[in-house]
C-alpha cells in the first residue's frame, strides 16, 4: 500500500492527521474509483494525552455543498478507517474529521475509577451536567439523553449515564469545539465502462463494399451486426471531419496526392467545416446520430477520435489565425517530429495571446460532440500538448457530463504517460504493444497493478493501430493473432483491436512497424468474412469477459509460477470476490505441457476464503478437480494458444 504522508492540525495543534489513503501525490491529483462500489480510506490519526478520540469520514461532489458522513473505526496503532458508496459518475472531494469524543473520555475515565473503588459523586455529577449542554444530534438522541438524564437526576445513580445507547447519543449531540478537518482530497467516480471494455477501431471510410468508392455512415451502420457479434463494447471511429486538399498526401504517405486519393482523415478541415463537422462523403450530421443510435440498438457505445490539428484548409487558419505559429518568411509551420515531417496538417499555438480563447473552443468541440450523443473520446497524441490544457478541458466537461470517458492515446516516455492520467484521462495507451516475452510481461502488469498506479492508471491494451503493425504479427500466424488477442483481452479489463486484426492482416512496409498501403491515405474494402478469419475466437474471448467479472477489473492479478518460460498463467479476482479465472497462455507456437500450481490460490469472501477444489473450462464447460496443489494442462497454440478456467471451492 502506498502511504503519503498528510499532516493536518487544528489552531491548537491537538490532532494530526497522516499517511492517508488513498492519495495520488499527496492529493494533488483525484483518485479513480467506479460508481456505486465501496471506498475504503484509510489514516493515521492522534493527539496529545489519553483523551477518546472520534473520527468520521466525510464526502460531497465537487459542485454540492452539503456534506455525506460516516464514521471511522480505530483499529490498531492509531490507524482508522471508513468507507463509503459513491452513488453517481462524477467528481467529489473527500476529507477526514477528527475531534475529541469527551463524554466517552469522561466515560472511560468514570469506568477506571470505579474499578478502582474511588469515590465518584462529582465524577456523576459533572457526567450528567455534559448531557445539559448536548445540542447537535437529532430528535431520536435527544430524546434518549432526556430520559437518562432525567433517570440520573431521579436515583442519584451512575448507571443511567453508563449505558450504549446514551454513549451513542451523545457522541452524535455533544459539541466539538476541537473538530479538525484535513484538507480535501479529490477523486473520481467513473462509470464501468471507464474500467472495462472491448473496443473494434474502424476507418469509416472503408467500411463500403464497392472498391474505390468512400464508404458512408450507412455502410458503418450495416456493419455494426458483425462487430457487436464478436462481442465488442465500443466502436471507435477514426477522425470524421471533412478532410483538407492543400498539401494533401498520397498513398502511403506520399508527399503528393494522386487524383482522386482521399488523403488522411487526420489533416482534418476544409471549406466544408471543421473539428464539428462531418466529412460530406461520409454523409451528414443527422446521419451520424443515426449511426450512434444503431450502435446504442446494438449496446454498444460510439468512441470518436480527436486530434487537435488542422489542415491548412481548416477555417480556423482564416478566422483565426493568431492561433498559428508562422515561419520568418510568413509560410505556416507545418507538424513536425523529426526526421517525421506532416506537410498536410499544422498544430494551433497555445502559447499565443489568445490561447484562452482557444481552449474555449476545443472544450467547446468536446461539448457539440457529446449533444450528439458521443460520451467517450480518444484524444491523439496528447502529450504534445500543455498537461494544464488537459486537467482544464477534462475538468470542465466532466463537471457539465460525468459520463464522459477520456483515452491518451500517447505512446512516449512513462512518466509522461502516467502524468497525463494524473491529470484525469479515463483510460491510456500502454506499452502492451511490444511487451511479448514473459518476464517483461509479468513485469509489466506488475507495475501497472501496484501502487499508486493501479488507483490512476486504467490500461487499454490495443493489439494494433493504424499506425502501429507490431513485428510478432508481421509473420501472419493465426496462432500469434490469439496469442495477443487472449492475453490483451485477460490481462486488462479494457482492451482493443484495430479493424483487420481479425481477418490476420499483416503486411508491412520493409523493415517498419506500419502497414503497406495503410488505409490512412486510401480507401480499403474487405471481405469481412473472408477465410482464415479469427472472428468466432474473438466472439469466445469476450463472451467469457462478459460473463465473468474477474475480467472486468484489472488490479486483482496475480502470476502463477510455471516453469515453462513459454506459458503465461495467472489468476484474476473480482471486486466482489465472487467470481475468479485462471488464465493460461502461450507465447511460442510450441505443444506446451506443464503441470499448473493451485496450491496457493484462494476465492471467496474475506471471511470465508478457500482453496480452489477445481475449474471449470470457460469454452468447453470440462470441470478438472485441483489435485495435490494443482493440474496437468497441455497446449496446442496452433488450435487454441489460451486456457481459461473458471475457479471453484
Amino acid at each position: 500500500m502506498n502511504k503519503t504522508t498528510q499532516t493536518v492540525e487544528s489552531a491548537s495543534g491537538a490532532f494530526h492527521i497522516e499517511d492517508v489513503f488513498p492519495l495520488i501525490d499527496g492529493g494533488r491529483f483525484p483518485v479513480k474509483r467506479i460508481v456505486g462500489e465501496r471506498v475504503e480510506v484509510w489514516a493515521d490519526i492522534y493527539r496529545d494525552g489519553h483523551d477518546v478520540i472520534a473520527a468520521a469520514l466525510v464526502w460531497r461532489r465537487e459542485q454540492d455543498r452539503e456534506w455525506h458522513r460516516a464514521p471511522m473505526t480505530h483499529h490498531s496503532n492509531d490507524r482508522w478507517g471508513g468507507s463509503f458508496v459513491p452513488d453517481a459518475p462524477g467528481r467529489y472531494v473527500y476529507a477526514i474529521e477528527a475531534w475529541t469524543d469527551e463524554f466517552a473520555t469522561w466515560r472511560h475515565g468514570f469506568e477506571l475509577k470505579q474499578k478502582a473503588g474511588a469515590d465518584l459523586t462529582l465524577d456523576a455529577i459533572e457526567g450528567a451536567g455534559m448531557l445539559t449542554k448536548a445540542q447537535a444530534g437529532g430528535q431520536a438522541a435527544a430524546a434518549v439523553i432526556l430520559r437518562q438524564c432525567e433517570d440520573f437526576l431521579q436515583t442519584g445513580e451512575a448507571a443511567p449515564l453508563l449505558t450504549d445507547e446514551l454513549k451513542a447519543a451523545m457522541a452524535e449531540s455533544q459539541l466539538r469545539p476541537d473538530l479538525t478537518r484535513s484538507q480535501l482530497f479529490p477523486f473520481v467516480a467513473d462509470r464501468p465502462r471507464a474500467r472495462h471494455g472491448a473496443w473494434y477501431e474502424m476507418m469509416p471510410r472503408s467500411q463500403g463494399v464497392h472498391p474505390g468508392r468512400h464508404g458512408t455512415f450507412q455502410d458503418c451502420i450495416a456493419r455494426l451486426p458483425d462487430i457487436a457479434a464478436m462481442g465488442f463494447d465500443v466502436v471507435y471511429l477514426t477522425p470524421i471531419h471533412p478532410i483538407g486538399q492543400t498539401n494533401r498526401k498520397g498513398r502511403n504517405n506520399a508527399v503528393t496526392a494522386a487524383e482522386g486519393d482521399p488523403g488522411s482523415p487526420y489533416a482534418i478541415g476544409s471549406a466544408d467545416g471543421g473539428h464539428d463537422a462531418v466529412h460530406p462523403e461520409l454523409g451528414t450530421l443527422e446521419d451520424f446520430r443515426g449511426f450512434v443510435a444503431a450502435c446504442k440498438q446494438l449496446k454498444m457505445e460510439v468512441a470518436l477520435d480527436i486530434a487537435v490539428q488542422c489542415s491548412l484548409d481548416h477555417p480556423w487558419l482564416k478566422d483565426h489565425p493568431q492561433w498559428f505559429r508562422k515561419r520568418p518568411d510568413g509560410s505556416m509551420r507545418y507538424a513536425e517530429n523529426p526526421p517525421k515531417k506532416y506537410e498536410d496538417i499544422v498544430n494551433p499555438d497555445f502559447a499565443s495571446e489568445d490561447a484562452g480563447a482557444l481552449w474555449n473552443a476545443l472544450r467547446d468541440i468536446i461539448l457539440f460532440w457529446i449533444d450528439q450523443g458521443v460520451s467517450i473520446f480518444r484524444v491523439d497524441n496528447p502529450h504534445t500538448k500543455p498537461f494544464r490544457f488537459w486537467e482544464w478541458l477534462i475538468h470542465e466537461v466532466q463537471l457539465l457530463h460525468p459520463d464522459t470517458i477520456f483515452l491518451a492515446e500517447a505512446f512516449t516516455r512513462p512518466k509522461l504517460m502516467k502524468g497525463l492520467a494524473k491529470l484525469g484521462f479515463t483510460q491510456s495507451y500502454t506499452y502492451f504493444t511490444w511487451r511479448t516475452q514473459k518476464w517483461e510481461l509479468e513485469q509489466y502488469l506488475t507495475e501497472l497493478t501496484a501502487y499508486p498506479e493501479r488507483d490512476y492508471y486504467r490500461p487499454n491494451f490495443f493489439v494494433n493501430t493504424p499506425d502501429i503493425l507490431p513485428y510478432h504479427l508481421q509473420s501472419g500466424e493465426t496462432w500469434m493473432f490469439k496469442t495477443r488477442a487472449a492475453l490483451a483481452a485477460t490481462l486488462s479489463s479494457t482492451y482493443g483491436v484495430y479493424s483487420g486484426f481479425e481477418l490476420l492482416e499483416h503486411e508491412p512496409i520493409p523493415g517498419k512497424e506500419e502497414y503497406l498501403d495503410s488505409e490512412k491515405y486510401e480507401i480499403k474494402v474487405r471481405d469481412w468474412d473472408k477465410p482464415g478469419n479469427i472472428k468466432p475466437y474473438l466472439r469466445d474471448l469476450n463472451r467469457a469477459r462478459r460473463q465473468n467479472a474477474a475480467l472486468q477489473q484489472t488490479g486483482n492479478l496475480h502470476f502463477l509460477p510455471v516453469e515453462d518460460n513459454n506459458i503465461i498463467a495467472f489468476v484474476k479476482e473480482s471486486v466482489n470476490q465472487t467470481n475468479s479465472v485462471i488464465a493460461a497462455i502461450a507465447l511460442s507456437r510450441d505443444v506446451h505441457e506443464f503441470r499448473l500450481p493451485l496450491g496457493g490460490v484462494q476465492v471467496g469472501m474475506p471471511d470465508d476464503r478457500r482453496n480452489v477444489a477445481a475449474v471449470e473450462n470457460l469454452m468447453t464447460g470440462e470441470r478438472y478437480p485441483v489435485e495435490y496443489g494443482g493440474i496437468r494442462l497441455r497446449i496446442d497454440p496452433v488450435r487454441d494458444p489460451a486456457i481459461l478456467f473458471r475457479c471453484l471451492a
